[in-house]
């Protein structure tokens, strides 16, 4: 065919591809390429060249991910239109005849997140709400956006957070904010990873490895959120990738980008902060860390100074702390404080984290050194503190 004949025949072709389906993403843009090579960046090259009308290339570049990545689903299908595309018979991304309409609806999502992903790079140079302040031996953060299926990593600069990565992740069938038991939800809060869990301990559905995190937390049980078995995990072994939403509630990333997080995962060390959206850091944050810094302080200082009362009005009306509410616990510092002649506080590696969806809400962890005339313990504590009219106030403590 002549060169003018088939630059005519691309242009026939283009409207039939996968494009007609995604031009509302692709209109007016250039896509950048995602910050890190993986599968994510060739299948952007190949829809890049698609909108491009370079269809060879396209093709060219699909066939290499496959190579490399033979059961990534969505860069099958992207071959298969190419290929139909050449032969003039498709009208629309996956509609091959007899095409399961669940599954190309799963990889139509797929394709629409990863685009979406794509073309909302976060400026890195940003930093999450969430990530208030970050204790020296927690090396790495990380913070899942759901309504991206976006997983970001932060390294730990001297206590601020700075971009290292970030990973697609599928998450529950039904969304997020996880209530109940089987619900199907993945849960939204502040957890640790609480494990690792080798291949050789999973079932294949797991992937290459697991991790735990600490859902349901102490807030969680606070407001009788239910179930258990939230896991960071990899994919089948027959499957690259799965849709956005598609497990029963854990965070699921392909096992070869799970292996390359792996690093950055210590046990019982590294957040794990679930948000519906990714809220950035301001000025105010700056202002309201370096006030609640003060009060942690103060707090320490009170309980140091044997002074009661003061010590007491740190505690908001509706404290807990294991079984006891805040009657209760008021009336038991005061029986043990009556029988101090001295005591010390030291507190260190003190991390703080937002809560997602409870914005004047901290989660504050630190390491307490405690002594007493009659009693000496050093142990890992945790508060969750919230601004009221009158300052920041405990509503929880307890062991971490």
């Amino acid at each position: 065919m002549a060169d003018s004949g088939r630059a005519q025949q691309v242009i026939m072709l283009k409207p039939a591809l996968i494009i007609l389906w995604l031009c509302s993403f692709l209109s007016g843009m250039a896509l950048a390429e995602p910050v890190s090579p993986s599968a994510e960046t060739q299948l952007v090259k190949s829809l890049q060249a698609i909108n491009d009308s370079h269809l060879d290339v396209a093709l060219n570049e699909v066939d290499s991910l496959l190579r490399i990545t033979p059961n990534f689903k969505l860069a099958q299908l992207v071959k298969g239109d190419l290929l139909m595309a050449h032969a003039g018979v498709i009208n629309n991304f996956g509609s091959a005849a007899n095409a399961p309409h669940d599954e190309i609806k799963d990889l139509r999502d797929e394709a629409r997140v990863r685009l979406q992903r794509v073309l909302s790079q976060s400026n890195t140079r940003l930093r999450p709400r969430f990530l208030w302040k970050m204790n020296e031996q927690q090396k790495y953060a990380l913070v899942v956006d759901t309504s991206r299926s976006t997983l970001f990593v932060y390294e730990n600069v001297d206590g601020e957070p700075r971009y290292v990565t970030d990973f697609y992740v599928t998450i529950g069938k039904l969304g997020a904010d996880k209530y109940v038991s089987g619900d199907q939800r993945t849960p939204i809060g502040v957890y640790f990873v609480n494990a690792e869990l080798p291949k050789k301990q999973l079932a294949d559905i797991y992937g290459d490895a697991a991790y735990p995190i600490s859902y349901p937390n102490e807030w969680d049980r606070r407001n009788k959120r239910t179930g258990s078995g939230i896991w960071l995990h990899g994919t089948p072994s027959n499957t690259y990738s799965r849709p956005p939403r598609a497990s029963n509630g854990c965070v699921v990333l392909a096992n070869a980008d799970l292996e390359k997080l792996a690093p950055y995962l210590q046990v019982g060390i590294t957040p794990v902060i679930i948000t519906n959206q990714m809220d950035w850091a301001s000025q105010q944050d700056q202002a309201e860390r370096a006030g609640l810094l003060q009060a942690v302080e103060q707090w320490r200082k009170d309980w140091a100074s044997r002074d009661t009362d003061a010590y007491l009005k740190h505690y908001a009306p509706n404290f807990s702390s294991n079984n006891m509410n805040y009657p209760e616990w008021a009336k038991q510092k005061q029986l043990v404080n009556s029988a101090k002649s001295w005591i010390k506080v030291g507190i260190t590696n003190i991390s703080m984290f937002v809560y997602p969806e409870q914005p004047d809400m901290v989660v504050v962890d630190f390491e307490q050194d405690y002594s007493s005339n009659n009693l000496s313990n050093l142990m890992k504590k945790r508060q969750y503190w919230i601004k009221q009219d009158k300052g920041w106030k405990i509503i929880y403590e307890g062991a971490a």
